[in-house]
């Protein structure tokens, strides 16, 4: 399937705009799409709100908490493998329904659990939907968007994600004030927690909806031989002005110079155990992205800090601030990645991160009074871990998908990117399926931890990182 990071350039007559009269409907297909990134940054964040009353609900130490949380990942990594080769034999919009029934089952899974592998099981299954919009979204924006503004509407799908972890969080602290503050209060006969896993049939019913409001993607039209209402959808999306036929012979020859890379294209000629240089790059960007501990602040944040103290209602609201300031730090990197470059962002977000993260360290490292921690340390704690958070946001968070979609030479840039996003679903299982064990054992040192990866982060960038900025795909080697 062809994707964001794996289409070639545009023929010269792609940079044509869309007519005025069509941008707003190509805005409406694009974030209808980007619906599937919502519900990937609700679904993989609104565990955050439900971790303690799981662990009380079931009687149940850290070590199978983290593996109840982490699991949901497994289906990531499956659904983001399968979901090209189920969009290229049903189609991109029948992708996103699979997707949408997916993360509505989930949802209804989740909160009606009969026992604890049962909600490990939803977990599983909204994971596969995870997996299967982070891939769809993305590929599907960049096939239907015109040249002109693929660009700006392709950073829809980002925006969408942290918009989701975003409204996770407020919703999962309205519904706690509803419960009164208890993630165990009752509700409508059903527990709090149960409520904010369920919530999200809602907007995963409006994915569904949505998915029979927009048209195929012309370029899986015309390789299943349906010209004539590939023709349509062109019309549709780059107004009539432009030349149908001409058009459908660019796409055509598009996809025949496309090389369809293979595991194997990414070893070194003559041996089958050493990867290529570059691919090891993306391998070392993506571990890092997430060796530093972001997952932490989206799954874990409230049980984090309920943990030094503060009362439930507070940790919440601090989740859902964490996750506005996700929000900001992303706009800027969207603004920035081009003007500034992608290198000096990385340094940046990991400097920032480092400093924000050896704070938190020092301010965990204190003794809790009364179950709290000292009134500074506290506000260290709070005011780092949005730095933190930001830095992330600014940097890493954006700038590592743009690099591992233009880094790659053309001929291994599929199987190539496949891997890196491999190792980065591996690291994210890594830090959640590790985090309360880790903590119980040193929260402090924890953090130490990922303060050492985001400080070893910059040498790596220094030394192995190229900046992509202004090339030309066909550049890379």
């Amino acid at each position: 399937m062809t994707s964001t990071e794996s289409a070639p350039p545009p023929p010269p007559s792609e940079g044509r705009a869309a007519h005025p009269d069509h941008l707003g409907h190509v805005i409406f297909i694009t974030a209808s799409a980007a619906m599937g990134g919502f519900l990937f940054g609700y679904d993989s964040s609104v565990i955050n709100g439900a971790v303690e009353a799981i662990r009380h609900r079931y009687d149940i130490g850290s070590g199978t908490l983290a593996q109840v949380i982490a699991i949901a990942l497994i289906g990531c990594a499956i659904g983001a493998a399968t979901a090209g080769r189920i969009a290229d034999r049903i189609g991109r919009i029948r992708c996103m329904q699979i997707a949408a029934v997916l993360f509505t089952v989930s949802a209804v899974g989740s909160a009606l659990p009969f026992a604890l592998w049962d909600l490990a099981f939803w977990r599983i299954v909204g994971g596969f939907a995870i997996g299967m919009a982070s891939v769809i979204g993305p590929a599907y924006i960049a096939e239907v968007a015109p040249a002109a503004y693929r660009g700006r509407l392709g950073s829809f799908q980002q925006a969408a994600i942290v918009i989701g972890i975003a409204i996770s969080q407020l919703v999962n602290y309205g519904i706690l004030q509803l419960a009164d503050g208890d993630q165990r209060g009752k509700i409508g006969g059903l527990e709090a927690w149960q409520w904010m896993l369920g919530v999200m049939v809602v907007p995963a019913l409006l994915y569904g909806l949505l998915s029979f409001a927009i048209p195929e993607s012309p370029r899986f039209l015309i390789s299943v031989g349906k010209t004539d209402k590939a023709k349509e959808v062109l019309a549709e999306v780059e107004g009539k002005g432009v030349n149908l036929d001409h058009r459908v012979e660019e796409i055509k020859q598009a996809m025949r110079r496309e090389h369809k890379s293979t595991f194997w294209d990414l070893f070194v000629t003559g041996s089958r155990f050493k990867l290529l240089p570059i691919v090891w790059v993306g391998i070392g960007l993506s571990v890092f992205q997430q060796l530093v501990g972001i997952n932490v602040a989206f799954y874990y944040s409230a049980t984090l800090w309920q943990s030094v103290g503060i009362d439930p209602s507070s940790s919440f609201f601090y989740s859902f601030t964490t996750s506005i300031i996700n929000i900001v730090g992303t706009v800027i990197a969207m603004v920035l990645v081009d003007r500034v470059g992608r290198r000096p962002l990385a340094l940046v977000g990991s400097a920032g991160m480092a400093v924000a993260l050896a704070f938190e360290a020092w301010a965990f490292s204190a003794d809790l009074v009364d179950g709290k921690l000292p009134e500074t340390q506290g506000v260290v704690a709070l005011v780092a871990a949005h730095v933190f958070v930001l830095f992330f946001a600014l940097s890493w968070g954006v700038v590592v998908w743009v690099f591992l979609g233009e880094m790659f030479p053309n001929k291994i840039r599929a199987a190539a990117l496949g891997v890196a996003a491999s190792a980065q679903w591996i690291a994210n299982w890594a830090i959640t399926a590790s985090f309360p064990s880790l903590a119980d054992w040193n929260l402090s040192g924890t953090y130490v931890i990922y303060t050492v990866f985001a400080v070893l982060s910059i040498p790596f960038v220094l030394r192995y990182v190229k900046e992509t900025k202004g090339k030309a795909l066909e550049e890379m080697g």
